[in-house]
């Protein structure tokens, strides 16, 4: 029989974004050569806007698409590009005056930014507030005032943060608005996987949600932890028995308390004998006992233990580790 061929079908995109850190959008080229860079113009669902180039034209799996691919119109012209920034230079001013009409119409919004696209033909107003408002009497004053349709957009805590920027506790421009595209599902769970004080103000970001980096190295600390002893598990290190208290992953220790009650230091990648005290290990031999408390190399049916050092009556415990079996063991 001869193998299947894919007869997937392929279409070429281009990228374009039109803002900052802002989505990346794929359009039909319709068989031109845009560079990355370069201003075009696009018809998209809110009509025609000015984008910039950011992935140029290449081949993509038509399954990949998510939406029907938009046709770029052209590539913007020098009269455009100055229209672009002379609309530009106006949106301070008109968050101005749309402030003033907020506060003549006691509306309990937060003003975060206005936007023209490229010709001036709609301004938009983004919007924060801890509930629903009616703002049409706002609009008409608004498209009496600057003579262009006007959109209001509310938005939430994440996405005012990018919009406006700022500065992160490490000192770094925020991620949100410097290169996160997508805002990505953050846990609680997440700081408590890494260790991390559950105290707000140190977990949460400038928008007063957790932070994004949470996520960053989520998978490695739940891997890392995998192959790590876990907090309860004993352990026979060089200094004796002791009690697995505390995990470091980034150093890649664990914290082991003796039974002097010394805490120590052991390196997560030394070969330590375990000793599970939940499972009943023995700790000569360090094999879990298994089939009616067997330890997994030569522990007797009677309790006595093959590793000869010889388990004790009392109770089942072992003569050299001292740990007893359960009832339901013995």
């Amino acid at each position: 029989m001869l193998p299947a061929t894919s007869t997937e079908s392929v279409v070429t995109i281009v990228g374009i974004r039109f803002r900052p850190a802002g989505r990346i959008y794929y359009f039909d080229p319709q068989g031109q050569a845009y560079t990355t860079g370069q201003y075009v113009i696009v018809e998209t669902v809110r009509g025609t806007e000015a984008g910039r180039v950011v992935i140029a034209p290449k081949k993509l799996a038509e399954s990949d698409l998510t939406d029907p691919l938009k046709p770029v119109l052209r590539l913007a012209s020098e009269d455009e590009l100055r229209m672009m920034l002379s609309f530009k230079s106006k949106e301070k001013d008109a968050l101005a005056q749309c402030a003033r009409h907020v506060v003549q119409h006691n509306l309990p919004m937060k003003l975060v930014e206005a936007e023209y696209t490229f010709d001036g033909s709609r301004l938009t107003f983004y919007f924060t507030a801890d509930e629903r408002v009616d703002f049409r009497a706002l609009v008409r004053d608004l498209a009496a005032t600057f003579r262009t349709r006007i959109e209001l957009r509310q938005i939430g805590a994440r996405d005012q943060a990018k919009l406006q920027g700022g500065i992160g506790m490490c000192g770094k421009t925020l991620c949100c608005s410097s290169w996160i595209t997508d805002f990505g599902v953050v846990s609680i769970k997440m700081a408590k996987e890494q260790d991390l004080p559950l105290n707000p103000s140190k977990i949460s970001g400038v928008c007063g949600r957790l932070l994004c980096c949470l996520s960053y190295e989520n998978d490695n600390y739940v891997q890392a932890k995998q192959a790590m002893p876990q907090v309860g598990t004993m352990l026979n290190t060089p200094s004796g028995l002791g009690k697995v208290v505390s995990i470091n992953v980034p150093k890649e220790y664990v914290e082991v308390m003796l039974e002097s009650g010394v805490i120590i230091q052991v390196p997560a990648n030394q070969q330590v004998e375990q000793k599970l005290s939940g499972n009943g290990g023995c700790g000569s031999c360090s094999a879990n006992r298994t089939n009616g408390g067997k330890c997994g190399s030569k522990c007797g049916d009677n309790g006595s233990c093959g590793c000869g050092s010889g388990c004790g009556t009392n109770g089942g415990s072992c003569g050299s580790c001292g740990v007893k079996r359960s009832a339901s063991q013995n």
